[in-house]
């Protein structure tokens, strides 16, 4: 069909450009020779040439690719192709017509010619043709036209270069795209109240509040690419002050190069971070674990568990219970829960997993037959200075939403955890590798279909690196990195779902499934990455500079220790690790009893030497206790 469509655009240009040149040459005898005796004496050198100009001129016109470009879309460029093809056809034309009088002569037939014909013809073919070609593209502008489009966001140009131009333009043929441009800012003043592309440059960047409030403004593009890193951050900090939305907008040699085009002027994608393939889950047993059951959901205002409540609502579950303490995020879980997916019950939940007779109601209430445990404190450094909340919050609360699912017959549990309980320097790490062995002992105890999910970092959750960098190149930089060095293992929030979603569907008791993650990425590579999707340069428009590592941080994660036993599982992005804690039964509950205790006595420094004692590899006592002023 598109060939069709090709073709008879060609026939439709040929059919154009012979009537065209029939009627140049007949124009240019006319025009020297006016209607009359002279005319009609010339008619058949001017036959003879019309018949040349026929043959030779299409020829020519073919081989310069004239019918081979979409004039829809004709620039400068293109009137250069149409002045050189029609002079060289003209030259071509004028070498038949000497060879046309020359044949006459011999055959003693009038020979004259009219010398200011063949000047007269290239110029009218030269306008006839090229008119032709860009009256179909004003005629594929008028069948798009520019008028406001009153749902599409009005959008303010910040540069009125080369870069500016091509976004208005690509905006104007993209009406799809949902983005009505309606003026420019720019600080060269000869380009201050004139227009391009019918577009208005109103003044300069200094003006800018004046300029949304007038044309009712609802977000910028900053299309100037080339500038210093100073006049994009002073141009974000104007953007910033007056709540206007505003997306960067790439180097203008990627767009040419057809690497980047309007429709990815927008935040950055988060999986364009991630070096390697998403996993893959396996739906069937996904849906046989989870569709017609009662579902809970701790921590479900979270990044993690908000993305928990809403892949396991595309399973139908029979009930959703969405757990957390923070009221504000729960609150705007459900109403997105419930505006996606209405046939669901849904029973939003306030609580403190450390409230042992609050939990213990909440499960007596809805009885859940599947528990995902996604509530915890996670960030590294604010719980290095507070150690006795992180021991509370991750042990303590665990430990209740486990005796719970427990007590009320829990058909699974599944815990999730992080590479930071693997040999842990930071209190987060240590308390989460106590909860995993809560709830691999109970798993062995009572056959119950508990496990835990480890994973590494999760790429654009709250308080992770993403949100941190994208706003530091927000505010024009620096972005801050801690070491050079510095190497982590990511995923992306939907994967590290579906790894919970597989666990809780394969888990059999006990287990520990950690995803096959790859080679672990430099903090430093990601971050310059995020620089230049955001259409920025490292170095020159967004500086990085290094700050030195935070107490319990290490150079490298790990996501098992090196005497592990793993092995594979049905899933092929998927191992399980097989071990003996160090600490279970009777021994693993009195020491959980001594660490709250002393979290109740505010002994964060007995608690520091008690997890390292029982910890393999732990070292967090031997970790400074942080300024959180200055590290955070």
């Amino acid at each position: 069909m598109v060939k069709e469509h090709i073709y008879l655009r060609n026939w439709v240009l040929l059919l154009g450009d012979i009537f065209l040149i029939i009627g140049s040459v007949f124009a240019s005898f006319v025009l020297r020779l006016e209607f009359g005796f002279l005319f009609r004496q010339y008619l058949p050198q001017a036959l003879g040439m019309a018949l040349i100009a026929v043959i030779v001129k299409p020829l020519v016109y073919y081989r310069f690719g004239m019918y081979r470009r979409l004039w829809a879309y004709a620039s400068t460029r293109e009137l250069k192709l149409i002045f050189f093809a029609s002079t060289m056809a003209s030259i071509a034309v004028g070498v038949g017509i000497i060879l046309m009088v020359s044949i006459q002569d011999a055959l003693g037939l009038f020979a004259g010619f009219p010398r200011s014909v063949p000047p007269l013809d290239w110029l009218l073919s030269l306008l006839s043709v090229g008119g032709f070609r860009f009256a179909l593209r004003l005629l594929a502008e008028s069948q798009n036209p520019h008028e406001e489009n009153h749902r599409a966001k009005r959008i303010l140009i910040i540069g009125a270069g080369s870069a500016g131009t091509l976004v208005v333009r690509e905006l104007q043929r993209n009406p799809q795209v949902g983005l009505n441009p309606v003026c420019f800012l720019d600080d060269d003043r000869s380009k201050i109240k004139n227009q391009i592309h019918g577009i208005p440059v109103d003044g300069p960047l200094g003006e800018l509040a004046r300029v949304v409030r007038t044309h009712r403004v609802d977000e910028a593009i900053i299309a100037i690419p080339s500038a210093p890193g100073r006049v994009v951050r002073r141009v974000t900090e104007a953007c910033r002050k007056i709540n206007l939305p505003f997306r960067t907008m790439p180097g203008l040699y990627e767009l040419l190069g057809g690497k980047i085009n309007v429709s990815r002027l927008r935040d950055v994608d988060i999986t364009d971070l991630l070096r390697r393939q998403p996993v893959k889950i396996d739906n069937e047993l996904i849906g046989l674990s989870l569709s017609g059951k009662r579902v809970l959901i701790t921590g479900a205002g979270g990044s993690i568990g908000s993305e928990l409540c809403r892949q396991v609502a595309r399973w139908g579950p029979s009930d959703l219970v969405l757990l957390g303490h923070g009221e504000n995020s729960i609150f705007e879980a459900m109403l997105e829960l419930r505006n996606s997916f209405p046939s669901i019950p849904l029973h939003p939940v306030i609580a403190d997993i450390r409230d042992t007779n609050r939990i213990y109601n909440v499960f007596e209430k809805y009885r859940p037959e599947v528990v995902f445990h996604a509530a915890a404190h996670k960030h590294v450094t604010l719980m290095e200075g507070n150690v006795e909340e992180a021991v509370t919050n991750n042990i303590l609360g665990t430990r209740n939403v486990l005796e719970m699912a427990l007590n009320f017959d829990a058909e699974r549990m599944v815990m999730i955890s992080s590479d930071k309980a693997v040999r842990p320097t930071s209190v987060m790490g240590a308390t989460k590798r106590i909860a995993e062995m809560l709830v691999i002992d109970a798993a062995h105890r009572t056959g119950r279909a508990f496990s835990v999910v480890r994973f590494g970092n999760v790429l654009g959750s709250r308080g992770s690196i993403v949100p941190i960098f994208k706003r530091q190149i927000a505010q024009g930089g620096p972005i801050t990195i801690t070491d050079p060095e510095m190497k982590r293992f990511f995923m992306t929030i939907p994967e590290a779902v579906h790894l919970v979603l597989q666990a809780a569907a394969m888990g059999t008791g006990g287990e520990m499934f950690i995803l096959n993650m790859g080679e672990q990425v430099k903090i430093m590579d990601l971050a310059e990455d995020l620089i230049r999707l955001s259409g920025l340069e490292p170095g020159r428009d967004i500086e990085i500079t290094f700050t030195g590592i935070r107490p319990g941080e290490k150079l490298r994660e790990e996501l098992w220790d090196e005497t592990s036993n793993l092995r594979p599982t049905p899933h092929p992005e998927i191992l399980r690790m097989a071990r003996d804690e160090p600490v279970s039964g009777e021994a693993l509950e009195k020491t959980v009893e001594e660490l709250l205790y002393l979290a109740r006595e505010g002994d964060a420094t007995a608690l520091l030497e008690r997890m390292d004692r029982i910890i393999p590899g732990s070292t967090v006592s031997s970790t400074p206790p942080p300024d959180l002023i200055s590290v955070l």
